[in-house]
């Protein structure tokens, strides 16, 4: 791996360890993608380096990384291989749960230092309130990296006495409830276009008892944890870290396209790729496009981050400017890995050649919900004084 965007190197300890993986997270990306999931002992190599421990609360043994190391790790993964840059995005936008639950059960879950999490936090499940506990029924999309964790969380509607419990505002009452991953029944679901290697596919349970200090609401509770790191909303970390994925593997198909360029020598013309104006126009115009959704969204990162290190909380408009920033991150992403794709020609066609493996990954980041086109009117609303619903924020 050479030309990286950033240099994680001085970032404690799991930073130099996640660098010394990443020539093999390469190599291995094709088996990765063949296996539909991430490789076993690829997730507990990572596991080892600390690589799911980013977020994780420092009082539990994490990293609490600012939220700009933890964009510059993912989307350094993310360059060796997109499927491996999520999967980390994924275990540890998950440990977010440690920070909102009981100490002690928190300690359960998330103690050792190489404990791998997951799940979803979208309320597909439904939870009957039985006063000590909740009994938990659902299936959910989505699992990415599930095959390889102990411990999954579901978002569940919480009933009681079978009526649909509601927030103060009306809203539909949910949480997200943890339970051990061998509860879990797994669905082969995934068959996909692009990040195949996640392991994204479908979990269930069925009627299954979970203590009610094993679950948070996201939306409705305070973090126990009072660092700065939790006073980011959840979706604003997972759009976060979707766009750092987007964002690395953009970089990557970026910089491959180039070296092509140089060394591929055109039709019959016997010149390189490198010296027709368009090539060079569109390499251009996409480094430009990409360099600017690194630097808007290392903005909008730091500007939260000095609201977040205050007393208060961070503004409507700064998480606001936060998912903006990282759905055009992940927008822009995906063009300029079209560029790339189209700049590869032919060659670019054949499953060997990793431009349309960075094609497709890159339009599946796009589709999902912390990024989706959707975010631009939140956006927009914010940016026009208009009332927004702010669980979405």
């Amino acid at each position: 791996m050479s030309g990286l965007q950033y240099d994680i190197s001085n970032i404690g300890d799991v930073g130099p360890a996640i660098m010394a993986l990443l020539p093999e997270i390469a190599a291995r990306a094709e088996e990765t993608e063949q296996a539909r999931r991430l490789p076993a002992d690829l997730a507990a190599k990572l596991a080892a380096a600390g690589a799911f421990n980013l977020s994780k609360p420092a009082s539990l043994g994490g990293d609490e990384l600012a939220p700009l190391d933890f964009m510059k790790i993912v989307a350094t993964v993310a360059e060796a291989d997109a499927s491996a840059g999520w999967c980390v995005m994924i275990a540890v936008t998950s440990t977010l749960g440690a920070a909102y639950m009981p100490e002690p059960m928190a300690r359960e879950i998330w103690g050792s230092d190489d404990v791998i999490t997951g799940g979803v936090f979208a309320p597909m499940g439904r939870a009957e309130d039985k006063g000590d506990h909740y009994l938990l029924s659902g299936q959910w999309q989505w699992g990415s990296g599930s095959a390889n964790c102990s411990w999954l969380g579901g978002g569940a509607m919480i009933f009681k006495d079978g009526e649909l419990q509601k927030f103060d505002n009306g809203a539909p009452y949910h949480r997200m409830l943890f339970f051990p991953a061998r509860d879990v029944t797994f669905i082969d679901s995934w068959h996909v276009a692009g990040l195949k290697g996640t392991g994204s596919g479908d979990f269930s349970v069925e009627g299954l008892k979970v203590p009610k200090d094993r679950s948070v609401s996201f939306v409705g509770d305070q973090p126990r944890d009072s660092g700065a790191l939790y006073k980011f909303p959840l979706f604003g970390l997972l759009a976060l870290g979707v766009s750092s994925v987007a964002l690395g593997n953009a970089r990557a198909a970026l910089e491959e396209i180039s070296n092509i360029a140089i060394h591929k020598k055109t039709p019959g013309g016997g010149r390189s790729m490198a010296q027709r104006a368009t090539v060079q126009t569109d390499l251009a115009r996409a480094t430009a496009l990409l360099g600017g959704a690194f630097g808007y969204l290392e903005n909008a990162i730091d500007q939260c981050w000095l609201e977040a290190k205050g007393d208060g909380q961070i503004s409507i408009k700064g998480r606001a400017n936060l998912r903006l920033a990282c759905a055009h991150a992940t927008e822009v992403s995906a063009d300029v890995c079209k560029t790339a794709y189209t700049l590869g020609g032919g060659g670019a066609v054949y499953s060997t050649n990793s431009l349309q493996r960075r094609f497709r990954d890159a339009h599946v980041a796009t589709q999902h919900i912390a990024t989706a086109p959707a975010v631009f009117e939140l956006a927009g609303r914010i940016l026009l004084d208009q009332p927004v619903d702010m669980a979405m924020l």
